[in-house]
């Protein structure tokens, strides 16, 4: 906003005060399929909802996930479910990012398509930004996740199928 000099303006803020979204997302790194959830709080009961879903969606796969260490993945009931699910976990280091594929994918959203348009509020915001990733091509996926790189470092351990 601008308003001339020593004059005060209104700024208008919208949406609802404190209003947050939680996306969550997956990427298959063989085939760069694309599972997101989102939701307003992001506890135990929302991440073993997550794992449910995960296995319904590969079904029949070996599905190994590479998570942070927070409470919600690292929760005994969360360990116990996946375990029943046939889900096995990776815990990444504290603070390395760059070893997560989804955070590579999730800084091209950020910089292509939230960064570049004022949106009016959080469901809009949450709405473009799920959509962006949905459109996304398999080989899109990857490449901007950073799999295809010749320095990506599981590529020995699950190459890309695509």
């Amino acid at each position: 906003m601008w308003a001339p000099i020593g004059a005060q303006t209104e700024v208008p803020i919208l949406g609802q005060h404190h209003a947050k979204r939680i996306l969550t997302g997956v990427l298959n790194i063989q085939t760069g399929s694309y599972f997101q959830y989102s939701s307003e709080a992001y506890n135990q009961d929302t991440f073993q909802l997550i794992l449910k879903l995960i296995r319904r969606r590969w079904r029949g796969w070996h599905i190994v996930l590479f998570l942070d260490k927070i409470s919600a993945q690292s929760a005994r009931r969360s360990r116990r479910l996946a375990h029943d699910l046939g889900i096995q976990f990776r815990y990444l280091p504290t603070a390395c990012p760059e070893l997560n594929p989804v955070d590579h994918l999730w800084r091209h959203l950020k910089k292509d398509i939230l960064a570049n348009e004022p949106l009016p509020d959080l469901k809009t915001t949450l709405k473009h930004a799920c959509t962006y990733l949905e459109d996304l091509s398999s080989h899109q996926r990857l490449r901007k996740a950073g799999v295809l790189s010749g320095h990506f470092w599981l590529q020995d351990v699950f190459p890309p199928k695509i």
